[in-house]
């Protein structure tokens, strides 16, 4: 099992999976400190460990708690409550990252999760119905998938889904469907849960749009987790050496030199198709462009 998760991190354009797995490792690893808690009569003690991820209705508590309007997005409350999060995550997370790359997918679920987040204090805080209704804490990846979603119908409106029982829907409307449903339950058993679906839901509407026109709103995602990146990777020290021209034949060294460039030149190839995997055709400069132009006449 090690050994698949770390295949599943490895693998360019597989964003998708690694979200679904760290949701299943969180839920799991929680729900055996719950457990255990539970019969060594510590789970008082152990609520607290879980206060730390849940973002809470006061304002007041979330300044002392400000992390949580992002790790609440990555617990669930039940078993039923993350299967069907990771269900819908599973299929438009495949289809959103195959057009736009695994690094804007990770933007529309971190930015949906803050969406979703934020809209939620808003209206314990400020909106006396929600107030009066002495709100605690909020968990769930809802929010961030639900923002998956209607960004994929933003982009894909006509593409189809087969659905059991129903047979072909295209996702505009499955998308529709979810927003209209929140919509109409926000003073049901789960309003504050249905108020951080419809902040999920309008920012990933908002965050293609703005992709269209040209403005990526999750850049700044991108290069955190780059820079993130960067930490855990080992700086290898290069050694350069030279050789004098005139110490090597001149038949080897043209075989050598001509063999250096086209090397070079595979793997600026190799490079090039590995960021479309990643990111997308449209994360490419111009130059590498050009490039990918002129090797696919060769």
């Amino acid at each position: 099992m090690l050994e698949d998760f770390k295949n599943a991190f490895s693998r360019y354009n597989n964003a998708t999976i690694q979200l679904i797995i760290i949701n299943v490792i969180v839920f799991v690893v929680l729900g055996i400190i719950t457990v255990v808690g539970d019969i060594a009569g510590l789970s008082s003690g152990l609520s607290w460990v879980h206060l730390q991820f849940t973002i809470p209705a006061s304002i007041q508590a979330f300044i002392h708690r400000p992390w949580t309007i992002l790790t609440y997005a990555f617990m669930h409350g039940g078993i039923g409550h993350i299967f069907f999060n990771m269900l819908a995550l599973y299929y438009f997370g495949r289809l959103f990252a195959e057009y736009l790359g695994s690094d804007k997918l990770i933007a529309v679920y971190v930015l949906g999760a803050i969406a979703g987040g934020a809209l939620y204090l808003l209206a314990y805080n400020t909106v006396p119905y929600f107030i009066a209704q002495n709100g605690t804490t909020m968990v769930g990846a809802s929010a961030a998938v639900d923002a998956i979603i209607v960004a994929a119908a933003t982009l894909l409106p006509d593409y189809t889904f087969f659905l059991f029982l129903l047979g072909p829907v295209r996702i505009k409307y499955i998308a529709a469907f979810v927003v209209v449903v929140s919509s109409l339950s926000v003073t049901g058993s789960n309003p504050g849960g249905n108020i951080a679906h419809l902040g999920g839901a309008a920012i990933g509407f908002v965050y293609v749009k703005q992709l269209q026109a040209g403005a990526n709103w999750g850049a700044w995602v991108t290069a955190t987790l780059e820079w993130i990146k960067g930490l855990f990777k080992p700086r290898t020290r290069v050694k350069v050496s030279y050789r004098s021209e005139r110490n090597r034949p001149e038949g080897r060294g043209r075989a050598s030199s001509q063999s250096s460039s086209s090397s070079l030149s595979q793997a600026e190839l190799d490079a090039i198709l590995d960021k479309i995997s990643a990111g997308g055709y449209e994360s490419l400069t111009k130059e590498e462009k050009e490039k990918l132009f002129n090797a696919s006449k060769k």
